[in-house]
């Protein structure tokens, strides 16, 4: 695997993505280019159904990875490189990675009701989300415990690894100084993170942006300890879902 990684790393393309701006630039296009491109291809067949709706979104996500994850092999690098590590940890140290999670959490909730109130300022109205296309959440075990385990999969740990790991790690690599590498990549995955929930109206797109910035910044802060955002996404993920399940009840 090491001699495959070092082979892959040495390739024309592999170092290019290291070195050539406009092939990094064309990586980050790329990776967001494939997913609008299946889901506008899958659109006019999926019509008004929603179930179909979200497993196109979230098949435009997973292609998002595996391109993330040939881009990571051709440059050589590895799952750490984003900070991303599957080895077992001591009790203290997961209690430490629990605690941060809820402290992102809050965090990021904040980052949500501060776009709220910014867009109920500049709407004059206390305007939500748009999550009509979760209806069919309603009352629904099965359909709930399904897409709430696609949702860990693709959402909680997809979208940690796709709008910060890779996004945040990219920008910084465009050539801009460390600080200004840093604050330009969290600010922009933010804005990303905000317009890749188009689907949820102008005033998700809103929230979820700050809600994106204040995960950003703590995965800077954080020195990249990726599995405290993935498990901040999971607890947000399932506040969200969870009533919409209960609704209809």
């Amino acid at each position: 695997m090491e001699m495959e990684d070092d082979y892959l790393k040495n390739t024309q393309i592999g170092n290019q993505l290291q070195t050539n701006i406009f092939y990094k630039i064309g990586e980050i296009s790329l990776v967001f280019l494939s997913a609008f491109i299946v889901i506008k291809v899958f659109e006019p067949l999926i019509q008004d159904n929603p179930i179909m709706k979200q497993g196109v979104i979230w098949s435009a996500n997973i292609l998002m990875l595996f391109i993330v994850w040939m881009g990571m092999k051709l440059r050589g690098e590895s799952l750490q490189d984003f900070g991303l590590s599957f080895k077992m940890v001591s009790w203290k140290e997961g209690l430490k990675i629990f605690g941060l999670s809820l402290l992102v959490l809050a965090l990021a909730i904040i980052g949500f009701i501060i776009g709220s109130i910014i867009m109920a300022n500049i709407t004059g109205i206390p305007e939500s989300s748009d999550l009509s296309n979760y209806d069919y959440l309603k009352g629904n075990i099965g359909m709930f415990l399904l897409t709430l385990g696609g949702v860990f999969i693709v959402s909680s740990f997809g979208e940690e690894f796709i709008y910060r790991a890779f996004l945040i790690n990219r920008i910084s690599q465009l050539g801009l100084s460390a600080r200004t590498g840093k604050i330009a990549a969290i600010v922009l995955s933010s804005i990303i993170f905000g317009l890749a929930h188009f689907e949820w109206g102008l005033v998700g797109i809103v929230q979820t942006g700050f809600m994106g910035l204040a995960l950003g910044i703590c995965y800077i802060k954080f020195k990249k300890r990726l599995w405290i955002l993935i498990l901040a996404h999971v607890y947000m993920d399932t506040i969200l879902l969870l009533p919409l399940y209960l609704a209809a009840n």
